[in-house]
């Protein structure tokens, strides 16, 4: 079977996208293919090749220009995502979240902050961790608890973060604490030397997937910072980091997007090859069912995660919500899809000689994070009761 005629993309993209995606999908064949599954074997980090994907425009997709960035639009950020994560979810997703703190950085930091780490960040020369979920502020993150005092012309932070990606490997962290009252409003960002002293880092976890990035719990014992790398105003800080959600939910949606197209596409290969009772696996309708189910459902995620990214680059009233049911329905649709390619692999896709059990551990924990799904369904149930708005 041909892979090149699965519609892996929407007819619609300009030249222009066409070409990232061409791009994308070279490097990715390049630079991650050869490698992922050694990666995730050893749990290695691969920084060098994140930083190749930097001299591409990768890794400041959509930072502005003027702060070093390619200046690109969500839409064509999902498309380039999406082909780095067909081979490797993992490199991809941490990407992604450095694309989304780097944008947090470069559009809310002083002058200062932003020439300093802006050009570095999004040439991936430096790299960039976001340090939002506590261990008793998960997806209730308006109740965090690390502080920040102010001293004279500086803070001082105390408390501890959990489940950060990159933590230990990066070079800045764009970190939420509290600098007013209990929640939502008593928040502020601020953009954090990743080595400055009183920072600790715990031990890597060791986690189902998403083995080629690490992720730790980081520690703030009295770190103190200049007042002027502070991100917006005081109590700014939650706003800054939903509007960074926004694009970052996106962001793991199109990685889920790229883990169901690599396993679809295994899924085919493995059908015009296998032979069970005589014949091909691709000869037997049951399969044929499950394949075409697959690949329609590929393709409605594929369409709501476009329309929400289009919903975000025109500044839409209800782009949150189009960005949180396309995260819902995306992650949740990626993860089935590769469980069924698993299924139609047997036996054989449940070892590692084969991408497939990588592609479904990698992509199981974009349900969870940049907010759960569940609480994506809440977002989505609010908007619905609480205003006569139709979601068109």
């Amino acid at each position: 079977m041909d892979t090149k005629t699965m519609p892996v993309a929407p007819p619609d993209l300009t030249d222009e996208q066409q070409a990232f995606r061409e791009a994308a999908r070279d490097f990715a064949q390049a630079e991650l293919a050869p490698f992922a599954a050694q990666w995730d074997a050893q749990s290695e980090f691969p920084r060098e090749a994140i930083r190749k994907a930097g001299e591409l425009g990768f890794c400041g997709l959509y930072t502005d220009e003027q702060a070093g960035g390619s200046g690109l639009t969500r839409l064509d950020a999902a498309i380039v995502l999406e082909e780095l994560a067909v081979v490797d979810p993992s490199t991809a997703a941490f990407i992604s979240i450095h694309n989304m703190a780097t944008w947090m950085l470069t559009s809310f930091a002083t002058t200062a902050v932003r020439d300093a780490w802006g050009p570095a960040l999004a040439s991936a020369t430096r790299l960039a961790s976001y340090c939002l979920t506590e261990p008793g502020a998960g997806s209730d993150a308006a109740s965090l608890r690390t502080r920040a005092e102010k001293d004279g012309d500086e803070y001082v932070l105390y408390g501890s973060k959990a489940f950060i990606s990159g933590a230990g490997a990066t070079d800045v962290l764009v970190v939420m604490a509290r600098t007013g009252e209990e929640g939502a409003r008593g928040i502020s960002a601020f953009a954090v030397p990743a080595h400055s002293q009183g920072i600790g880092y715990g031990r890597n976890e060791e986690k189902m997937g998403w083995h080629s990035q690490p992720t730790r719990g980081v520690t703030f014992d009295g770190v103190r910072i200049p007042a002027h790398h502070r991100l917006g105003s005081e109590g700014d800080g939650f706003k800054i980091a939903m509007k960074g959600l926004d694009g970052g939910r996106l962001n793991i949606a199109a990685c889920s997007l790229g883990a169901a197209q690599g396993a679809l596409d295994a899924a085919r290969r493995y059908m015009g090859e296998r032979r069970q009772f005589g014949k091909k696996l691709a000869d037997f309708q049951a399969l044929q069912f499950k394949l075409a189910d697959m690949a329609t459902e590929l393709v409605a995620a594929r369409q709501m995660v476009h329309t929400a990214a289009r919903k975000l680059d025109a500044g839409s009233h209800d782009a949150t919500i189009w960005c949180a049911m396309a995260k819902r329905f995306a992650t949740d649709a990626g993860f089935a899809i590769c469980n069924d390619a698993l299924q139609i692999h047997g036996g054989y896709g449940y070892i590692r000689e084969y991408p497939i059990e990588r592609l479904l551990r990698d992509c199981r924990v974009h349900q969870i994070l940049e907010g759960t799904n569940e609480i994506m369904r809440v977002i989505v149930a609010r908007h619905l009761l609480n205003t006569e708005e139709e979601l068109r």
